[in-house]
Parts: C-alpha cells; structure tokens; sequence
C-alpha cells in the first residue's frame, strides 16, 4: 500500500492495511540531528505559535524515517520577520514573549495579563490568518506529497490554549470560573482564527484537520466536564461540522493531552473521528478498555510515552510496550501508532530508531 491509502485504511476503519501506519513528530535539536546523519536538507516553515513549527516543518526527514504522513500548518506572513526582546526573548505575531526553557518554549509575558473587560477583549485584533504568504509552504507540500502520503492539517491551539496563552493560564482559568465576560470573546475570537486556518488548509487538499486544545492533566481534567460541555462543546461542534460542510471526506482528528476520558463520549458525539494521543498512563486511558468501549467508532492515533518510556526505557521495555500497543489499539485497524508528543530533546536517536524498528518489526498485519 501507499502511505495515503495505509493511513486512510486505517483510520476509517475501512478493514486492515498491510502494515500499522506510523506518525512522529521530532523537536528542533532532533530534527537537526537526523537532518545532519541521513545528509537531507532541514526546511523550516515558522508557525505563528512557536510548538508548532516542529509540527509543520522536517517532513522530508521524518519520511525518510518511515512516516506514512505529512503535516502542513499556518506559517508566519510574507514579510515578517519574528522579533526578540533585549534578553532574546522571542515575540510573536500574537505578543507573547517567549523563552526557550529545559524542553519546550514558555510564554513568559502574555500580551492580555491585565485584561478585565469585554471591550478590551473586542478590541484585541488577532493577527489575519489569511495573510499573504501564509500558506506558502503548505500549498508547496500539498501538491509535492498528496499522491502519496497522508496530508493532516495542524491546528493545535485552536481555542482554549490560545485564550489562555494570550492571558496567562493561572489568571484565565479563574477568570474562566468566575464568568469573566471577556473569556468568552477571546475563546471566539481563537476559534474564528482556527476556523479560517482550517478551512483554508482543507480547500488545499489536506485529509485531515488536527485539531485540538490540552483539557487534561495527569490525574484528570483541567476543567470540569460540566465546564467543558457549557462552553466549548458547542463551539468545537460549530468548527467541526464547518469543516465537514467544506469536504464531508475530511477526518477530523482531535488532540488533547492528559486524562480526557469523561469527555470522549461527547467528542464523538459532535464529530470526532480521531483521537490523539491517547496520553499513556493516565486514569482512563486504559488501552484495551478504550479498544473495546470506542472501538467501533473512533480511531486511536499516538498511544507510545514520551515522557518516561522514550527518554529513559531500554530497548526491551520500548520494543514490549510498542508490540502491546499494536496488538491493542491495532486490532482489525483502526489504529496510527505513534508518540504521544513531539519527541524531545531528552530522547536520544537511538531510542528513537528502537521505536521505528519495533513499529517495523510488529506492525505487519
């Protein structure tokens, strides 16, 4: 099979592909390294929101290293260049400063911490997501790839993250709890951003939209299901039936890190057809009770720890852990293997060739 047709056969559950699709997305230091040791060219394309450009960007590195898929996502517009503050912190599109920390980059100084009403909210002006030049390079791997790999649209951020980052996460869920007028306009303004990201993203020809915002924590939900159901079901039904109503065909893929289980059932409910991670060792994220209760109607994507197993397991534990997670999750399809997250710089290229090999070696139906 084709990478496209694995993928598709996979995730729509249309019967078993040859062999258990693979996704993996790597950070800058690791894209860096497999760039220099396979001597393939590494073409960045600069996201608005700076952990995305790791999704977007390598895909000729992580196909050689045997993905089924390629990413594509917003890049930042024609002509503008990022901006660093005197301690090099970086700025982005949206105002938030940035620094680089132990694994992932922090916003450190978000441009609404003070943010108290609704009008100032309103008067917020996000950045176009239609800007000229913004698709530039997806447009350019889209018609490179489409034939033969599986093209996802990244829209990670898409509503509750933003908000939050734009605010600070500690004065946003508070301010979230207690009614704050202001929270709503920002969660709206977010979603219409990633509605016209994805929208334009699927007239580009992508199979899938990857959407989705981090609700969970490692012992639950972030917010009480009740909270998530008032506020943003409604709002990530909007988005998804849009997306739907532009191409019926398109998967809609929903990332949440963390313990998410309570609301798994609504997410299918409003049009799910794709759940990733699938976070490792977390309350209800058992995988054979997830296989058997979801199964039939949602398809798993992720499922491998990279916070433990990745970084610190040896070639046996990640090799076991890779052909139980097949043997699970895979069973008569319905499964993409992958990592939980982007790999980090703490994983070294052996263990992560060990993951490949593993896929290779126990992924054949």
């Amino acid at each position: 099979m084709l990478p496209k047709q694995r993928v598709n056969t996979a995730l729509r559950r249309e019967g078993v592909p040859d062999r258990l699709p693979l996704e993996f997305d790597l950070c800058k230091g690791l894209l860096e390294k497999f760039s220099k040791k396979l001597n393939i060219p590494l073409n960045y394309t600069r996201s608005y929101y700076e952990d995305l450009t790791y999704r977007i960007s390598g895909n000729e590195i992580r196909i050689a290293l045997g993905s089924d898929c390629v990413i594509v996502g917003a890049g930042l517009p024609e002509g503008y260049s990022l901006t660093y503050d005197e301690k090099g912190y970086l700025i982005n599109e949206f105002g938030m400063k940035m620094k680089q920390g132990p694994l992932y980059m922090e916003v450190v100084d978000a441009p609404l911490k003070n943010i108290s009403s609704k009008g100032e909210a309103k008067n917020y002006v996000f950045p176009d997501p239609l800007a000229s030049g913004r698709f530039k390079d997806a447009e350019k791997c889209i018609k490179k790839y489409k034939e033969n790999y599986f093209i996802i649209g990244d829209l990670e951020l898409t509503m509750f993250e933003m908000a939050w980052h734009l605010v600070g996460m500690e004065k946003f869920m508070m301010d979230l709890v207690s009614g704050e007028a202001y929270t709503r306009v920002i969660i709206d303004k977010a979603m219409n951003f990633s509605l016209e990201i994805g929208r334009k993203l699927i007239e580009l020809g992508v199979d899938a939209i990857w959407t989705g915002d981090d609700f969970g924590a490692q012992n639950g939900m972030l917010i009480s299901p009740k909270m998530w159901r008032d506020i943003f079901k409604p709002r990530y039904a909007e988005l998804f039936s849009e997306f739907k109503n532009i191409n019926r065909d398109i998967l809609i893929i929903y990332h949440s890190d963390g313990a998410i289980s309570p609301i798994l059932e609504d997410l299918i409910e409003i049009g799910m057809d794709v759940f990733n991670p699938v976070q490792p060792n977390v309350p209800g994220h058992e995988p054979y009770d997830l296989k058997q209760k979801f199964g039939n109607r949602l398809s798993f994507f992720g499922g491998i720890d990279q916070q433990w197993l990745l970084p610190k397991g040896n070639k046996e534990e990640i090799e076991k852990d890779v052909k139980s997670k097949i043997s699970i999750f895979g069973k008569d399809g319905g499964y993409m293997i992958a990592p939980a997250h982007i790999i980090q710089a703490d994983t070294s290229i052996e263990n992560i060739e060990v993951f490949l090999n593993a896929v290779k070696k126990y992924g054949k139906y």
